[in-house]
């Protein structure tokens, strides 16, 4: 990424917005800017384009502990692995912006109900952020987690806000650890819209981590499903020269990873660790629906991969000038390369 931009104070999105498909939408193509609310999106779309989006449902995955050393903690539980382990980041509980970093393998974690986390190890290796942990929960850490958890919060949302707020309409497997946040504006009615004006709606799922990288991390390898039926329906929406717009950087990821070099998406299971930019530009997905990502952030390059660098920094710069809103309750972006 060769631009950079700075988030003027103000522009974070602090609470959920009274209506979700009342956001401000930016529609950004070779054709120029328009501004939108999100509620038009099957206007900015045609007959025979298709819209793919992600099932996943968010965990209530923050819970309070206590560290072995006394220092109250919140667990972000990140990712199951296949072996029952969990990957998680530990933060202080003071308010702090950051997470802990002096973790050492055998650490422990008191949670309530007596459950215990003990760190295995740094995940992966070389960082200091998240940790490899048993968790031993009867009945299994989802079901603990409904019980004792709540939505993952950042700073710039001050107050605490139902997990409902959290879920997408698209929900139907919980499994992330933050939201599919792109899916968010959606509305039945919304999606109703867009099918009887010819336009397809198609899933896929993929659980997301937690996205607060450092600077310059790349995203964690996250599971993904891609169902026969929608490698069809996207295959042949390309055969037939319509766009495949992806409903966030979780939907590319997936759609991508099950790519041939043609372009070709294939049913497909499993993990992906790709990284989509420059190296790497999409070869599946011809659209994207968007949130606002933070300066820095690695989903930049992904919008990037998708849409090009000079129509990404066009949509940004307008946004920032028009004051649009960020994170997970912002305003939203479709970009029409």
């Amino acid at each position: 990424m060769t631009w950079s931009f700075a988030l003027p104070e103000g522009l974070e999105a602090e609470s959920p917005p009274t209506a979700r498909d009342g956001v401000r939408l930016l529609v950004a193509s070779p054709a120029g800017l328009e501004h939108a609310r999100f509620a038009d999106l099957a206007r900015h779309l045609e007959p025979g384009d298709l819209v793919v989006v992600n099932t996943s449902g968010t965990l209530a995955a923050a819970v309070d502990g206590v560290r072995g050393d006394g220092r109250p903690v919140t667990v972000h539980f990140a990712t199951a692995l296949d072996d029952g382990d969990w990957v998680v980041e530990i933060r202080p509980r003071d308010g702090a912006t950051g997470p802990m970093i002096d973790g050492r393998p055998g650490d422990r974690v008191e949670l309530p109900d007596g459950v215990r986390l003990t760190v295995a190890g740094a995940h992966p290796p070389d960082q200091h952020r998240l940790w490899r942990a048993h968790v031993p929960v009867d009945g299994g850490l989802p079901a603990y987690l409904e019980r004792h958890g709540r939505a993952i919060r950042y700073a710039y949302v001050p107050a605490p806000v139902p997990l409902a707020e959290y879920q997408t309409v698209f929900a139907r497997e919980v499994g992330s650890a933050e939201m599919p946040s792109a899916g968010r504006p959606f509305t039945a009615e919304l999606v109703v819209d867009l099918v009887t004006s010819g336009v397809g709606v198609v899933p896929i799922t993929l659980h997301t981590g937690v996205s607060s990288q450092e600077p310059g991390e790349p995203p964690q390898p996250e599971r993904f499903r891609v169902p026969e039926s929608t490698a069809r329906a996207v295959n042949a929406a390309r055969a037939w020269g319509r766009r495949v717009v992806a409903v966030g950087t979780t939907v590319t990821r997936a759609l991508e990873s099950a790519a041939d070099d043609r372009g070709i998406v294939h049913a497909a299971r499993g993990w992906t660790d790709l990284v989509l930019g420059p190296e790497r530009p999409a070869r599946a997905v011809t659209g994207l629906v968007t949130g606002w990502h933070a300066p820095g952030a690695s989903h930049l390059h992904l919008l990037e991969a998708v849409a090009g660098p000079e129509l990404v920094e066009r949509a940004y710069r307008a946004a920032v000038r028009q004051r649009y809103l960020w994170h997970e309750f912002g305003d939203s972006c479709l970009l029409l390369p």
